[in-house]
């Protein structure tokens, strides 16, 4: 018999993840939690969902947002777990990780942006475009940089609304609770930077490069155009002596 322990089902899917996209969450990470700690936390420009709840968290109780958002988090992805599955709930564990170890980074330097208290607008501008990019980045390499990134995600899987509107949702909800410490006024570009964010999040998920082959499974795809049960691909352009274009090959 082998002395050889056989793999946890944790492991095998975490040896299973390529690099590359490794390599995109903790970039995606880094850039969310720079954003937040570099222009919203400073100019007190809140996010919904789980980072507006941190925020209002270390607001009234003082705790460090490095060490609340993971325990939020594990509440959401347990929520979750059952219509996204395993997999994205181990890489959401570790892009939520990434996002903490990052601001505890942040946390040791001086503010690396100048102070926009004075330009709430273009604080709540440039933080939605920081944390579109990065919690985009995340979600489209199959994770999510928080429990409101699977809250919404399994909104959208449940309601099959779109899921800037399953953001918008969670993300409202979070803002209301955030008039106990932000003034309505400053609430209001709030507002803007979680439609900035929702919007960048929903256009990067749904990016496809122009002109690549679409693939199609054969349970997604309408009768009249079932010919075989293998995925098909669809290739623009593509002519047989007919003369036909877009046909489909099998």
């Amino acid at each position: 018999m082998s002395d050889k322990k056989q793999p946890t089902i944790t492991t095998a899917i975490i040896r299973r993840i390529p690099w590359k996209k490794l390599l995109f969450i903790i970039l995606g990470a880094a850039i969310c939690s720079f954003g937040i700690h570099n222009i919203h936390q400073r100019a007190d420009i809140t996010e919904g969902g789980i980072i507006g709840l941190m925020l209002l968290t270390e607001h009234w109780l003082g705790i460090s947002p490095a060490y609340i958002t993971p325990v939020l988090d594990i509440i959401c992805y347990l929520l979750a777990f059952k219509y996204l599955g395993g997999k994205f709930i181990i890489m959401s564990i570790l892009s939520t990780f990434s996002v903490s170890a990052f601001y505890s980074l942040w946390e040791l330097f001086p503010p690396m942006l100048p102070d926009l208290s004075a330009s709430p607008l273009l604080a709540a501008i440039s933080g939605g475009i920081f944390v579109g990019l990065g919690v985009g980045i995340i979600i489209r390499q199959g994770g999510s940089s928080g429990g409101d990134d699977a809250l919404a995600l399994t909104i959208s899987r449940i309601t099959h609304c779109r899921l800037s509107r399953a953001y918008l949702f969670t993300d409202f909800v979070v803002l209301g609770l955030s008039l106990t410490y932000i003034h309505f006024s400053k609430l209001v570009f709030s507002v803007f930077t979680v439609i900035i964010s929702s919007f960048l999040i929903d256009r990067i998920q749904e990016f496809r490069l122009p002109g690549r082959p679409k693939l199609l499974k054969h349970n997604t795809i309408s009768p009249p155009n079932i010919k075989c049960h293998r995925i098909r691909r669809i290739i623009p352009g593509w002519k047989k002596k007919s003369g036909k274009r877009n046909r489909e090959v099998c």
